[in-house]
């Protein structure tokens, strides 16, 4: 069970050098470069962001370690390409699978971390407090966030055609899209579930931002 003490002030940058490190490997022979850097975007995007407002603004160590195991997730996918992890495909000869769902893994995550994420801008930047009203709020932010990827996703396979197939990662599915959604809507409704105590814990002893 995450722990709600606060962490060592080193973690931090701990975790990113880690995930640094990680991108280079991930970097390193990936199965399509073009796929590897629409994968990685986020990761290459978002760590100077949070760099760049970490004094303003710290992350509780909750939301710091989410981001971080999202992170590796959204690089493992890139290296490999996200139909042919590994991982994903043990999975699909041990069960009997008709995919490889580190896809569907990826969306989950893809509302779980969000999730957490507008929460604790929500909860330390705007007059929300726990309760239906920030539940409907942070999920909205999740769907929305989810519904834009899918946009950027469609806007990759019209612009390079064959190129953006291992990035689509549909396998063939019809539904790819619908799937990717829900799973990132339940990905939001499970973080909310499972970790919104633990959560107003440590936003109650981090600064207020």
């Amino acid at each position: 069970m995450p722990s709600d003490s606060p962490p060592p002030r080193r973690e931090p940058l701990v975790l990113l050098a880690l995930a640094l490190a990680a991108l280079v490997v991930s970097g390193i022979g990936p199965k399509d470069r073009f796929t590897w850097l629409l994968e990685v975007a986020p990761v290459l995007i978002g760590a100077p962001i949070l760099v760049a407002t970490a004094r303003r603004f710290p992350l509780t160590p909750l939301l710091t370690r989410l981001l971080f195991l999202h992170a590796l997730v959204l690089m493992l996918g890139g290296h490999y390409s996200y139909a042919e992890v590994p991982l994903g495909e043990w999975a699909k000869e041990a069960f009997g699978l008709a995919r490889n769902h580190y896809d569907r893994l990826g969306h989950l995550m893809q509302g779980f971390v969000p999730a957490i994420l507008a929460r604790e801008v929500f909860l330390r930047r705007s007059p929300l407090r726990p309760g239906g009203w920030l539940r409907l709020a942070v999920t909205s932010v999740c769907l929305a966030f989810s519904a834009l990827y899918e946009l950027i996703e469609w806007a990759a396979a019209l612009a390079t055609g064959e190129a953006a197939t291992a990035f689509l990662g549909t396998q063939g599915d019809v539904w790819d899209t619908q799937w990717d959604m829900f799973l990132a809507l339940c990905g939001a409704l499970l973080a909310q579930a499972l970790l919104a105590r633990l959560h107003d814990r440590q936003l109650a002893r981090a600064p207020r931002g």
